[in-house]
């Protein structure tokens, strides 16, 4: 489902749906039994309210089209912790797409590594573009990076089983990091120098500045990925390992592999 079928190329069908026009999901669901939520607004700042009315909205039209479970990706963070406005949000759409009754299995995850992903460019842009770094203390936040071919087989894994439904499960790559060893390891993979000066007084405000001088993420994304930042997203239940027994690749291999497709994608459009 997407905005634009024509600009899609990809397996499968297109159709259009929008979850800001709602008379658009329940033609879009039809002969469907189960949907996939991977819908966010970040870039805005009402994202909140913006990503609450879609999400409405879909389980809504769901329940309409007689779908049998909605899939969503949302995000690690302790419920005991403030969390920022960027995962509280994540938790009211988990709730707000059961409106129309469909069970709604999740999938918390945290730093996803992929490429194209505005944490990994995130990531990514900063190894590149600076190799001093004065940077806040969010730096040494600790998080559990996940390589996006291991979220695409966990969200595979629960489609079918039937005591998925309905459940709420966290994934998370083999290894806990800091924000600074993961940018120190990128650093190390492309053979570039860097220095990180952590500094107490850099604000979230500053720091989206700082964010969109040398990336190309705008300040509104910028700003809300950081203000997550201060919350550690850490896997705490390990069920979904007794569903889907994979072994998740490691931090470095996952970079490995989201530089190599970004390599082949340059290569292709050359």
């Amino acid at each position: 489902m997407t905005r634009q079928p024509s600009g899609y190329h990809g397996a499968g069908r297109p159709v259009r749906g929008d979850v800001e026009d709602p008379a658009t999901l329940e033609p879009a669901m039809s002969g469907c039994q189960a949907a996939y939520y991977l819908v966010h607004s970040l870039h805005d700042a009402d994202f909140r309210r913006i990503d609450a009315t879609g999400a409405t909205a879909f389980g809504q039209a769901a329940g309409r089209a007689g779908l049998n479970r909605i899939i969503y990706l949302g995000g690690l963070g302790d419920d005991g912790d403030n969390l920022s406005a960027h995962l509280r949000s994540r938790r009211e759409v988990e709730n707000l797409l059961g409106a129309g009754g469909v069970p709604v299995t999740v999938i918390r995850a945290g730093i996803i590594i992929g490429h194209g992903g505005i944490s990994w460019e995130l990531t990514r842009q900063l190894v590149e573009h600076l190799p001093v770094m004065v940077t806040p203390q969010w730096v040494a936040t600790r998080t559990q990076p996940i390589a996006v071919d291991d979220v695409v087989r966990y969200l595979a894994g629960v489609l079918e089983p039937a005591e998925a439904s309905g459940r709420v499960y966290e994934a998370g790559g083999p290894e806990v990091l800091q924000y600074s060893t993961m940018l120190q390891r990128v650093a190390a993979i492309e053979n570039r120098p860097l220095v990180i000066l952590p500094v107490p007084l850099l604000s979230p405000w500053l720091s989206s500045l700082w964010l969109t001088l040398v990336t190309d993420i705008d300040a509104g994304t910028g700003r809300n990925l950081i203000d997550s930042m201060t919350n550690e997203v850490i896997v705490r239940d390990q069920s979904i390992k007794e569903l889907i027994p994979i072994q998740p690749m490691s931090y470095d291999d996952a970079v490995r592999a989201a530089l190599r497709e970004r390599r082949e994608a340059q290569q292709a459009s050359s």
